[in-house]
């Protein structure tokens, strides 16, 4: 298998894993965002689950060199923060916590043409154009 169907099973499977946890649903990521009111702590299991299947493989294969495909394993060499890296992820939550979506579940919830989803998607494509040209 070559490593770009590998990666269309596994983001499909991510896909289908989004969706059946509601992770693609806005209201239910604001409702665990929102600590003040109606919080909803079901999230928590969700990623508690895909930390408790990731750890393990993480611990095992963190030092190899070449993927179970052969390919080359590249992890970031840097380490530290700098203030692109704080302002970015600021960004990135301040986006999640308004809109309740961030880019994997977006992507997923394109199917159902909800209009913030596609709103959302669109000044994403517009804000890596953007990154891009003044990069």
């Amino acid at each position: 298998m070559n490593d770009k169907l590998i990666s269309l099973i596994s983001g499909i499977i991510f896909g289908f894993g989004l969706v059946i946890s509601g992770m693609t649903n806005p209201e239910k990521v604001l409702g665990f965002l929102s600590i003040t009111h109606n919080w909803d702590a079901s999230l928590i299991f969700v990623m508690g689950g895909a930390i408790l299947v990731f750890a393990p493989f993480f611990f095992l294969l963190k030092n190899k060199e070449v993927s179970a495909l052969g390919t080359k394993v590249e992890l970031p060499k840097k380490q530290d923060l700098d203030k692109k890296l704080v302002i970015g992820s600021a960004l990135f939550g301040v986006g999640w916590g308004l809109v309740g979506l961030c880019p994997g579940p977006a992507i997923a919830a394109i199917a159902t043409f909800d209009p913030i989803v596609i709103v959302f998607l669109v000044s994403m494509y517009a804000g890596v154009i953007v990154k891009k040209k003044y990069n």
